[in-house]
């Protein structure tokens, strides 16, 4: 593993009681995110979640929003845009976009686990527009175009 980057996290009003993201095992790749709101998603619905936190990530850097496999597995909630990126440049409460792909109504409790952080370098691109791309076997083949 690389040494960790420090990230600077505030507490909001709205999470003072709450657990600040953690590492729920030395393996673990993301952070586990708890719900500062209470709520239920019905089927097909889907919410932005309070955090009850803010944070200041470094320069050449960004937060991946990740969804839980447990709760994907076992009762169809996800992340939607997943992986969900916080930028740098961002100040505000981190919120979850939730979505429940079930079929039964899902109860979120304030303090419950819904999402996963993960820390990503982010590389920056420029763009030089040409007339023509060079040739690949794949050409323009699209989505299923190499294999199932």
């Amino acid at each position: 593993m690389t040494d960790p980057i420090a990230i600077a996290v505030k507490r909001l009003d709205n999470g003072a009681d709450l657990p600040l993201p953690a590492y729920a095992s030395d393996g673990a790749a993301g952070m586990d995110v708890v719900s500062a709101d209470t709520l239920t998603l019905a089927p097909g619905e889907r919410a932005a979640v309070a955090t009850g936190f803010a944070m200041a990530i470094p320069a050449g850097y960004e937060v991946q929003v990740r969804p839980r496999s447990g709760l994907a597995l076992k009762h169809g909630i996800t992340c939607l845009n997943a992986p969900g990126t916080i930028d740098c440049d961002y100040r505000g409460e981190v919120k979850v976009i939730l979505a429940n792909l079930g079929n039964d109504p899902f109860a979120i409790a304030r303090g419950d686990r819904i999402a996963q952080l993960v820390p990503a370098p982010v590389l920056r691109a420029t763009l030089d527009e040409v007339d023509m791309l060079d040739a690949t076997a794949r050409g323009a083949g699209g989505f299923g175009s190499t294999g199932r």
